[in-house]
């Protein structure tokens, strides 16, 4: 019998999505809740699973085209039924097999693989066994595999194994994946290439558009001695680690300060909508993180009601979903104010920009040893340029230039953190 694939329900206020790469081809063997085909979205990448076990017998809508929720987009031929006992018997066993060699491998972990990291275990003919995982509770993530893969530890099983094959037989998880072709030179011998923009890459640009024509936006800037943090950290990140099990990082400090510092001034933490100000009684603080796909912006709810620890184990697990392409729509839906970290990639300093509807985000930088006066004295310190970048709309420069002053003093001295002074 043939069990049809389909779109699965959409995300709220997504109205179609587009099919980005089928992972199967008609004739191969799936297993249940197999990865298919990736879905693209405005927002996030979808992964549509397989609803049985089988063969794919026919994809109905190819890459790239455009579906809507609950289109037909492949057909799945099951052992069931009179159809299913012409399907090929070598085909089923591979089906079986694969799905016996996915629980075994599965099964060695205290976590679940994510499709992802299955494709490319079984692409490099790993045992992720051998891999040290740094996600949630030793999870096992994508840049896990390949950062294991480029350091060689993977060479010798394939040798191995290829070894104990015939000499005729190729091992096919460790044949190299054709090279692409060149890109052909113009006329004049300079080479270019036409991509199609991805739906999420489209999305980016349009909010990015739009925060610049529909908001006045200003920006700010301060320093900040991160000296304080910095010896605070060393003190006891040894002890923090071992007390909550997650490293202690920078970030989860300049949350809590910019808690603080909306709170004192809540302008910061409103939006517009329409002719109104909306003035949010919580704090979603946006993180912005680079992944394969493009930007993302995932929210951690509450901040005010999350402790250091908590700040930085809800971080890590973004940054691990971020890895794997698996954050979620409800991940990114809401926010009051966002912070972004350019220092990770070695920026001085930028004017971040709004993440609409929010009407402020906050930008880190690198930190860099500088002269300063102290006491006048000229000494070395490690400093790092902050900039808040604030619609002029609803915030005055005077609210603006007081928040940032604000984040800086908590920072300078974290104590005023515990004391809420």
């Amino acid at each position: 019998m043939s069990v049809e694939v389909k779109v699965p329900v959409l995300p709220e206020s997504v109205a179609d999505a587009t099919l980005v790469t089928w992972h199967k081809q008609p004739g191969e063997a799936v297993s249940r809740d197999e990865n298919l085909v990736d879905l693209e979205t405005d927002k996030v990448v979808l992964e549509v699973p397989a609803p049985a076990d089988g063969v794919l017998a026919e994809i109905v809508r190819a890459d790239g085209e455009t579906v809507l929720a609950g289109d037909l987009i492949a057909l799945i031929k099951t052992d069931g039924g009179a159809s299913g006992e012409s399907a090929e018997p070598a085909k089923s066993a591979a089906s079986e097999a694969e799905a016996k060699e996915k629980r075994k491998v599965e099964a060695q972990l205290e976590t679940p693989l994510s499709p992802a990291v299955r494709r490319l275990v079984k692409e490099h003919d790993l045992d992720p066994g051998d891999i040290e995982g740094t996600g949630p509770k030793g999870r096992v993530t994508k840049s896990d595999v390949l950062a294991f893969v480029e350091r060689g530890e993977s060479a010798q099983k394939p040798a191995q194994k290829t070894a104990q094959q015939a000499p005729s037989t190729p091992a096919p998880a460790s044949t190299p994946a054709p090279a692409k072709a060149p890109i052909p030179p113009d006329s004049s011998g300079r080479l270019e290439q036409r991509v199609a923009m991805t739906r999420l890459r489209k999305r980016i640009a349009e909010r990015l558009v739009e925060a610049q024509q529909t908001a006045a936006i200003l920006t700010t800037f301060n320093e900040i001695n991160m000296k304080p943090l910095m010896d605070l950290r060393k003190r006891y990140k040894d002890q923090f680690e071992k007390t909550h099990e997650v490293r202690l990082g920078f970030m989860s400090f300049f949350v809590k300060a910019s808690v603080e510092a909306l709170k004192r001034f809540p302008a910061v933490n409103a939006s517009i909508d329409g002719t109104d100000i909306v003035y949010h009684g919580y704090y979603d603080i946006g993180i912005a993180v680079s992944t394969e796909r493009g930007l993302m912006v995932p929210i951690l709810r509450n901040c005010d009601q999350l402790s250091l620890a908590g700040i930085e184990k809800t971080i890590g697990e973004f940054a691990a979903k971020g890895r794997e392409g698996t954050i979620g729509i409800d991940d990114l839906t809401g926010g009051t104010f966002s912070i972004t970290n350019g220092g990770v990639f070695g920026s001085l300093i930028s004017t971040p920009i709004l993440n609409p509807p929010q009407s402020a985000i906050l930008g880190m930088h690198k930190t860099m040893e500088r002269a300063v006066v102290e006491n006048s004295e000229i000494v070395a310190r490690p400093m790092m340029y902050l900039a808040l970048s604030y619609d002029h709309r609803i915030i005055d420069g005077k609210e603006a230039v007081s928040f940032l002053v604000t984040v800086k003093d908590l920072l300078e001295d974290p104590a005023r953190l515990l004391l809420e002074v």
